[in-house]
């Protein structure tokens, strides 16, 4: 019976594996797109202050560290025949989707400071659908499967599929300037941006009607939701994220994913300036091409080649060996950036990125994997119900912040450089200081992660044996 229980409990179908990973596909399309649009602010066609366009995506992220915990505890605590997560799953897409579309109808004639509060107040509102939607679907993926491994192997195909969004993302820094198929740029934003909202919903639905999580319907210790018993709650939803801070494997995971998500994401622009001022000197019709090519061929080099890799890496040496190698790995790309962008020679710009590609492809692979051993690890510690949702949240809470302070820094860093918005060249001073920051910060921060993660203790072992004691809890055969 117990091998009978373990084919069919653990193995997750293909067919729910590709829904989740559509909503994987959502929530990388998402910070995509918004980076590119975030970057046309900066240019010619917006003209906005580079620290402003970094205020409009960073502001709002400080609205998550009230909104995930609460959607986590939300979620957690939920019973409806559609299960916990679906539900949310279902309207935070479609609500999401508008508000995208709505967010980027903005025009350029318009002053600054106006477009500035109307994005604003929109990407606000795009946080709350985002929370809606991302937060249930992360706690989807954690009980999807109880197998070690096979956790691993979905959030493997999860990010893979994740990938595809930055593989055509960069597509539309050709796309945009396009003057046979917009009137301008802001134009194509505007259209690009209501065609996204679109795919957004479509492809966000579909987790809320393929992919299953446990059977939630006998568990117990599960909280009343109503407005008035959520308000009167809120002391335990603290408590409840008190505990999940007090659970070591836990605060590594998030550390070591805020410095490595943090350190990448802060220079994740640089490298397109580097491309266009220093290879190019400012000209961007010739560095279009080579702007989409670098950061499309790192992502398929991730989701093709890095991510089957660490999968195997994992299944050999456990996930936090395979994360400290991938790491490491990533690190030697990165320094090898200063000989990539060179402007005699621009193919040279491909030579760092197979190494590169181990950074961004481990950290959602092995981390979500390992936060799924973590939820365990609770429930065995702190008994029912299962905190995949408040866990869920922390964690990709901590990613969002990352996103939203990288964005806010990596403009006030470009300002200190000398880097001047809608200029037709940068200075020497500006280009070089871009080119130092652009290595040394995610190799510094990627250092510090595998410190961190260097005495991580949940290893396989540990993992099965919490496995073995939670199913004689519950009298599971």
């Amino acid at each position: 019976m117990a091998k009978v229980e373990n084919a069919s409990r653990n193995r997750v179908p293909i067919g729910q594996k590709a829904a989740f990973g559509a909503g994987h596909l959502v929530n990388n399309l998402i910070p995509g797109l918004l980076g590119v649009f975030v970057f046309i602010l900066k240019t010619k066609a917006f003209g906005m202050d580079p620290f402003l366009a970094g205020l409009i995506v960073g502001i709002p992220r400080i609205f998550d560290a009230i909104t995930d915990p609460l959607m986590g505890y939300i979620s957690d605590n939920t019973s409806s025949k559609y299960g916990r997560r679906r539900p949310y799953i279902f309207i935070g897409a479609i609500f999401t989707g508008i508000i995208f579309a709505i967010l980027w109808q903005v025009d350029e004639s318009n002053s600054e400071m106006f477009n500035f509060w109307y994005l604003l107040i929109f990407s606000i509102l795009l946080i709350f659908g985002n929370t809606i939607f991302s937060t249930p679907l992360i706690a989807l993926g954690y009980e999807m499967t109880s197998d070690y491994k096979e956790r691993t192997r979905l959030m493997g195909f999860a990010n893979t599929i994740g990938q595809i969004a930055w593989m055509l993302v960069p597509f539309l820094y050709l796309l945009l300037p396009n003057e046979e198929l917009f009137t301008d740029t802001p134009a194509a934003v505007r259209t690009i941006a209501l065609i996204s909202g679109v795919i957004i919903i479509l492809l966000g639905i579909l987790p809320a009607f393929f992919c299953r999580g446990i059977d939630s319907s006998k568990m117990e210790g599960r909280e009343e939701i109503t407005p008035k018993a959520l308000w009167n709650s809120m002391g335990k939803i603290f408590n409840g994220i008190k505990l999940v801070l007090k659970n070591k494997p836990f605060v590594k995971l998030c550390v070591a994913t805020f410095l490595v998500f943090n350190g990448y994401q802060i220079v994740a622009e640089f490298g397109l300036f580097i491309i266009a001022f220093h290879m190019f000197g400012g000209d961007f019709g010739q560095a279009g091409l080579w702007m989409t090519l670098f950061p499309a061929v790192t992502a398929a080099f991730t989701a093709f080649i890095a991510i089957p890799i660490i999968n195997v890496m994992a299944s050999k040496y456990g996930k936090q060996k395979a994360f400290i190698y991938a790491t490491g790995i990533s690190i030697i790309g990165y320094i090898l950036k200063w000989w990539g962008f060179d402007p005699d020679n621009v193919y040279m710009i491909f030579l760092p990125i197979p190494l590169m590609a181990f950074g961004m492809g481990c950290l959602f692979t092995l981390m979500m994997s390992m936060t799924a051993d973590v939820c365990d690890l609770d429930e065995l510690e702190n008994g029912m119900p299962r905190k995949e949702g408040t866990f869920g949240a922390i964690y990709w809470w901590m990613i969002k912040v990352g996103q939203g302070i990288a964005l806010v820094t990596s403009g006030l860093i470009l300002k200190l450089l000398g880097y001047v918005s809608g200029a037709d060249t940068q200075t020497q001073d500006a280009i070089l200081g871009m080119r130092i920051t652009d290595i040394a910060l995610p190799v510094i921060t990627a250092a510090l992660a595998m410190w961190v993660m260097w005495k991580y203790s949940l290893n396989e072992k540990r993992a099965l044996e919490i496995k073995a004691k939670l199913v004689e809890r519950r009298g599971e055969l």
